[in-house]
C-alpha cells in the first residue's frame, strides 16, 4: 500500500489538470449507505424493490409511496464531508483539479468547499415545483411527511414538488453531461474513486479520457482495472487522507 500511495502522490504532483470521477463509495465513509453493497439500499427489504420505487413511472403512479421511501432512505441529515471530499476541495483550491464528476446526490462535495462539480444524477438539496418551477430546499421535502396527504405541494400554486434527482427511466441533463465530457477530455489525469462503474450512461463517460494517467481507487475490482495505470483496492477516504497537496 505504501508504494501505491507514493506512486499516487507522484502522479498528483506531476498533474495540473486532474478530474475526479466518483460514486457512492466516496460518501459511505460519511455514513451514507451505497446502493449495491451488502449493506446498501438494494439489499434491504421494502414493499417494492428500490429500483422500482425510484423510477419515474412509479413516482407518477404512486407519489405517496415514493416519498415515504425517499424521505426515509435518501434524505440523510447530519452527515458531513470526509477526507476524500476535503482533499478534492484542497486540490481544486491549489488549481490542480479541473472538476469533479459525481454520481452522488448528497451535496457533500459542495459542503467540503468544491466549486466545479458535475452532478450526473442531480441533488437532494434542490427541489422544484413541477407546475411553476418554484424552488424548495431539502427541509421542505423532509417536512412534507406532516402534510395531510404526505406529499410536498408548492406553496405558490399547489403543484407537486419533485426532487432534482435523476430517477430511473429519466435521461441525464445534457448540459451536465456535456460539461463532464469536456472536463474529462481535457484532463491529464483521471482519478476514478468509490464506484463500481456499472451504472450507465454515467460509467461510459470515462471513455472520453485521453490524458496520461488513469487511476482507479475502489474497495472491489471493476471492469476498468485492467485499463488503469494505478489501481488501489481500498477506501477512497483512507487513500486520500495520506496525500499531500503541494
Amino acid at each position: 500500500m505504501a508504494k501505491n500511495i507514493e506512486e499516487l502522490q507522484q502522479i498528483i504532483d506531476d498533474s495540473s489538470k486532474i478530474v475526479f470521477f466518483g460514486g457512492a463509495g466516496v460518501s459511505t465513509e460519511s455514513g451514507i449507505p451505497d446502493f449495491r453493497s451488502q449493506d446498501g439500499l438494494y439489499s434491504q427489504k421494502w414493499k417494492y424493490p428500490p429500483e422500482t420505487i425510484i423510477s419515474r413511472s412509479f413516482f407518477d403512479a404512486d407519489p405517496k409511496e415514493f416519498y415515504r421511501f425517499y424521505r426515509e432512505k435518501l434524505i440523510i441529515k447530519g452527515v458531513k464531508p470526509n477526507a476524500a471530499h476535503y482533499k478534492l476541495a484542497e486540490l481544486e483550491k491549489a488549481q490542480k483539479l479541473l472538476a469533479i464528476v459525481t454520481q452522488n446526490i448528497d451535496g457533500l462535495h459542495q459542503a467540503a468547499g468544491s466549486q466545479k462539480i458535475y452532478e450526473l444524477h442531480g441533488s437532494t438539496l434542490r427541489n422544484f415545483c413541477m407546475n411553476c418551477g418554484e424552488p424548495y430546499d431539502i427541509d421542505f421535502i423532509a417536512n412534507s411527511a406532516a402534510a395531510p396527504d404526505s406529499l410536498p405541494h408548492c406553496q405558490k400554486c399547489g403543484g407537486l414538488v419533485k426532487p432534482d434527482v435523476v430517477l430511473y427511466e429519466e435521461g441525464l441533463d445534457d448540459n451536465v453531461i456535456n460539461g463532464a465530457v469536456q472536463a474529462i477530455a481535457a484532463a491529464d489525469t483521471l482519478i476514478i474513486g468509490g464506484t463500481s462503474l456499472v451504472v450507465y450512461p454515467a460509467a461510459g463517460l470515462i471513455n472520453y479520457f485521453r490524458g496520461k494517467k488513469l487511476i482507479l481507487i475502489n474497495k472491489s475490482e471493476t471492469a476498468a482495472d485492467s485499463k488503469a495505470d494505478l489501481v488501489i483496492h481500498d477506501s477512497i477516504g483512507k487513500v486520500f487522507s495520506q496525500i499531500k497537496v503541494n
